[in-house]
């Protein structure tokens, strides 16, 4: 069969399809692009005469937020891929490959590059490395991709195909997958054989732990009179929810969340301790500092789940750690369970049967967690403003949302908030990427996530300075007659990294939204209308001002037809509560500020708590 490269990719794409557990599914709902010299002629052309939806994007690093957004909502068996120009466009997929492959996420990326042929060289937009002229500024996606090939002839085509498919659908290998398009190569016809395009499935297997290290894991696990489970993202992404509850139930051990595992059990379910770490609560923490087993399924715990450290605080504390992914499972040198989520719970289950935690234990856990959600229920209720706190913000919002719905957020504080106090009651109702916190993901990852589940409304909670960021994306709801219900958060500055100055001894330096006066950036407000902007986008916009406002206009949205923005100011300076947790930010040793040389001092108290976790 005589195609182009172009043709021969997108035709490919449209063939593959992923398995689990007896379901089939086509893996690639489309492709998101942004047209410009590099892919117009190759894949542009493709697209326009295969059969296989495009979606046209405003940014190409939103677009690939917005695929990964789609990509989480499906577990990880549904991917887009994502086509940009040379040039810009190429580099502008740096931060969203990196936020996919950080977080496990499959995605697709297809982005043009100079010619082959090198016959035109320089290009527009072309680096020109004069180390090589093999160069070009796709390779900045090298380091994060976990695949990445330059397509410099046709023959190259199928087996790059294949080994992106296979990294794109293996659980403890997927990320971002990069292949880079010479543009003249996209464009040049070949005779390819009929099979290549022939329906593959790639089934996705639930790999069994090995009874060796299932025994292992189980004596620990059996001789534990405080055991922990940590349960991250991966219990969501294997369907192991019903697992872990029934685990949980057996043996009452309770369970903290990770940012990705929150909504692993119901935030009411008796063996629920609610988020852990850093944006963790008072009574996961608490556990946590006197676990003497911590069972990590599907986690890679960050700085944040570990509180840099300094999180499982008992002498002699074990991990057991049960994860698809073997460099995962090794960390903090615990015993290793190399096994997806759903069939290592089935055998701990198993090999478990009679094991249960203290009465005493039990009691502990719904006495903490009983006085956290009273902690969290006064902070929602607490009158404060005009303007309101963010904490009574994201409280409306979770009254709003029904049992199925999916709250969206990133980047500032707001996802420690969420972490901290969003009530969540189903496993896909909470959706905040923290794995590389980006800001600008929110609007964008919504998309993605509304896409992957229309029957669901998605509220996207996004503070002031994430959406300067990165908006545009409403323009392609507004396209695709995508509907969001967009929180925007104004506090006129980065709410965020301001607390964090201050708690550093830095005063807030630069993270106010204020003209400059003289030399500093400390004169008035600035004049700026987000909400405006908004509408201009093709969103309808709703400006509340006080709590019953918001709850009727968080109403008034979640009925709408249409994406609508509602815009509420808030007080950055009112806290939600804390979580009794710690975040290693390195402090400036030496300084003439008095706010600086104090938080030096907390700062050296407080990291003499870090362990090691040998064991």
């Amino acid at each position: 069969m005589r195609l182009t490269v172009g043709q021969a990719l997108v035709r490919f794409l449209a063939a593959q399809h992923t398995e689990r557990d007896g379901t089939r599914r086509p893996f690639f709902a489309g492709c998101f692009g942004i047209f410009g010299h590099g892919n117009v002629a190759g894949i542009g052309q493709a697209l326009l005469e295969e059969d296989f939806p495009y979606y046209m994007a405003r940014n190409e690093q939103a677009m690939v937020h917005a695929a990964a957004g789609y990509a989480r909502m499906n577990d990880r068996l549904a991917a887009f891929a994502c086509t940009t120009s040379i040039g810009p466009g190429a580099t502008n997929l740096v931060t969203g490959a990196a936020l996919a492959t950080i977080n496990r996420l499959p995605v697709l990326l297809l982005p043009g590059d100079v010619f082959a042929t090198r016959t035109a060289n320089p290009v527009l937009q072309e680096l020109e490395d004069p180390r090589s002229y093999d160069v070009s500024v796709n390779d900045c996606l090298k380091p994060v991709s976990r695949f990445w090939d330059r397509i410099n002839r046709p023959e190259q085509l199928p087996s790059a195909l294949l080994a992106a498919m296979r990294v794109l659908t293996d659980p403890a290998e997927t990320g971002a997958v990069t292949l880079a398009l010479p543009q003249d190569v996209q464009a040049e016809a070949h005779e390819w054989p009929d099979e290549l395009f022939a329906p593959r499935t790639w089934r996705v297997a639930r790999p069994v732990p090995e009874p060796a290290d299932l025994e292992e894991a189980a004596e620990v696990l059996s001789r534990a009179e405080r055991p922990l489970v940590v349960a991250g993202g991966g219990v969501i992404y294997s369907g192991a929810t019903d697992e872990l509850r029934r685990f949980a139930e057996q043996t009452g051990t309770p369970v903290a969340e990770t940012q990705a595992g929150k909504g692993a059990l119901p935030w009411d379910h008796p063996q629920a301790a609610g988020a852990i770490g850093a944006t963790g609560t008072t009574a996961a923490n608490a556990l946590a500092r006197e676990a003497d087993v911590v069972l990590g399924i599907g986690t890679r715990y960050s700085d944040f789940t570990t509180a840099s450290r300094t999180q499982f605080a008992r002498p002699g504390v074990r991990f057991v750690n049960l994860n698809v992914a073997r460099f995962d499972a090794a960390k903090h040198a615990g015993v290793t369970l190399v096994a997806d989520a759903r069939e290592g719970l089935r055998g701990l289950h198993a090999a478990l049967a009679g094991y249960t935690v203290p009465d005493a234990y039990r009691e502990e856990t719904r006495v903490l967690t009983a006085r956290w959600n009273a902690t969290v229920d006064l902070a929602a209720t607490t009158s404060h403003g005009p303007p309101l706190a963010q904490a009574q913000v994201i409280a409306a919002v979770n009254q709003a949302a029904g049992p199925r719905d999916v709250v969206v957020c990133a980047a500032g504080s707001m996802p420690g908030d969420l972490h901290r106090m969003w009530r969540a009651r189903d496993p896909k109702g909470y959706h905040v990427e923290y794995g590389y916190s980006c800001m600008g993901y929110e609007i964008a990852g919504g998309l993605g996530v509304k896409m992957a589940d229309p029957s669901r409304e998605v509220f996207v909670l996004v503070g002031d300075g994430s959406y300067l960021m990165m908006a545009q994306e409403l323009a392609t709801a507004a396209a695709e007659g995508v509907k969001l219900v967009v929180v925007l958060v104004q506090n006129h500055g980065y709410a965020s990294i301001g607390g964090l100055s201050e708690s550093v001894g830095a005063q807030r330096f630069g993270t106010a939204f204020r003209a400059r006066t003289g030399t500093g950036l400390d004169g008035p407000r600035l004049p700026v209308d987000l909400a405006a902007n908004a509408a201009s986008l093709g969103a309808d916009v709703l400006r509340p001002t006080t709590l019953d406002e918001l709850r009727a206009a968080l109403r008034q949205a979640r009925d709408a037809a249409v994406t609508t923005v509602v815009h509420i100011e808030t007080d950055p300076l009112l806290p939600a509560p804390d979580g009794e947790s710690w975040w290693d930010v390195p402090v400036a040793e030496v300084s003439a500020l008095d706010s600086t040389r104090q938080a030096r001092a907390r700062y050296e108290k407080e990291r003499q708590a870090r362990r090691r976790h040998h064991l």
